[in-house]
């Protein structure tokens, strides 16, 4: 891989990633401020997110593996997406913002597997090399937040006053950007015989369920979907939480997980030469439980550090479970599907587990809703941080440790 393609992948990242931490970040905040969304209505537009990585799949096993270039899609795609934005930048009521944000997630989704498969496709060796382009998508999102943080849109004053509706106004022109872009990216051909007689399940990307017969993948197939269930929880809280606490410049705060991000993607390889993969993902699991302790007993006064300390962890959880999984799904996967196995680890991750996990985020949330802006914090994060220690056990216990090797393709 040569620097200029390098260049080009980092890049690719770094817009891919500003423009989801560029409102996803703030949504709940935003939300329940300007649009007076209950703990129900927040759970059904975080879990647009699910459905379009539920869709994700089928929209790459049906385009990407098969008809059309990857590069292609992925800037048709953000040229859908930037419209939406632009919309959901307009409005003004939650019914009328709720089917904007589920047509912009089902097109922003499989974009996630997009940028994943046209970086691999240009790689000799993922497993030491995707790491070094996958951190400028954590750049990416840091500068977002960082961005939101310095124009003070997630200040409590500018709160009150709208102004976090500019994030979907920043993110529709930072989409174009993208989209042209993608049409210089390199070439990612489809991999299948377009003259091939396919099944349906070959058109629809399904061949790459066959994955699940492995044992070991299936274990990580369900223990993605289960550690995703605590994850929405993070997504869907963590933003309203710090703002209700009375924590300032949250958004930027929030962003020191993503900073902690740039860290431990670059020690990521060591850890897979030293550890192994099995290893390197526990310690993902493990650190979702102490950050959700943090999050319990932390406060906005003395034990603000605890805060930060949960937010910072936010790179060994993310990495080490997400990207590390992306990296193994690419190595299990043969040339023909590795578009289809990306589409479907997403659907396990960021569709299933986390369709369901807002779904109990929200209604625990609401569960615990003292008064009107006021939530009994500690009980709410102490669901996730168990749930995520049992998840951990169960995988600790029936996963075989596995070294990540590459097959003849």
């Amino acid at each position: 891989m040569n620097k200029k393609i390098q260049f080009q992948l980092s890049f690719m990242m770094f817009l891919e990633f500003f423009i989801w931490g560029g409102w996803f970040v703030t949504l709940g905040t935003f939300l329940g401020n300007n649009l007076e969304a209950t703990g129900g209505q927040m759970a059904m537009a975080f879990s647009t997110q699910s459905w379009g990585a539920i869709i994700a799949p089928f929209i790459i096993g049906l385009i990407a593996d098969r008809y059309f270039n990857a590069e292609k899609i992925l800037g048709i795609l953000h040229i859908i997406g930037a419209i939406l934005m632009y919309l959901m930048y307009q409005s003004t009521d939650f019914s009328v913002f709720y089917p904007y944000v589920l047509a912009y997630m089902i097109a922003f989704m499989p974009t996630l597997a997009l940028v994943n498969s046209i970086s691999f496709n240009q790689m000799t060796d993922p497993g030491k090399q995707f790491s070094f382009v996958r951190v400028f998508g954590t750049i990416g999102w840091i500068v977002a937040g960082a961005v939101i943080s310095y124009l003070a849109w997630d200040s409590t004053e500018n709160i009150s006053q709208g102004m976090l509706k500019n994030t979907f106004l920043m993110t529709s022109i930072v989409s174009v950007i993208l989209a042209l872009f993608s049409f210089t990216l390199p070439k990612t051909p489809p991999k299948a015989d377009k003259n091939e007689k396919a099944s349906i399940s070959e058109i629809l990307g399904l061949d790459a369920l066959k994955l699940l017969k492995d044992r070991n993948f299936l274990l990580f197939f369900i223990s993605s979907v289960l550690i995703c269930i605590p994850l929405a929880f993070y997504y869907q809280n963590a933003s309203p939480f710090l703002t209700e606490i009375g924590v300032e410049n949250s958004t930027f705060k929030m962003s020191f997980g993503q900073m902690s991000e740039v860290l431990f993607m670059l020690l990521l390889p060591f850890f897979f030469k030293k550890f192994g993969f099995k290893k390197t993902i526990l310690a993902g699991m493990l650190a979702w439980t102490l950050r959700y302790l943090l999050f319990a007993f932390g406060d906005a006064g003395d034990l603000v550090f605890m805060l930060i300390i949960g937010i910072a962890l936010h790179g060994l959880c993310y990495d080490f479970f997400f990207v590390s999984g992306q990296i193994y799904t690419d190595s299990k996967a043969g040339a023909k599907h590795k578009s289809a196995a990306q589409g479907l680890i997403t659907l396990a991750t960021y569709g299933v587990g986390m369709l369901i996990g807002f779904e109990v985020a929200g209604a625990i949330s609401d569960r615990f809703l003292i008064s009107e802006g006021t939530h009994d914090w500690y009980s709410i994060w102490i669901y996730p941080a168990g749930f995520a220690l049992a998840v951990a056990i169960l995988f600790a216990i029936f996963f075989k440790n596995e070294k990540i090797e590459y097959k003849e393709q």
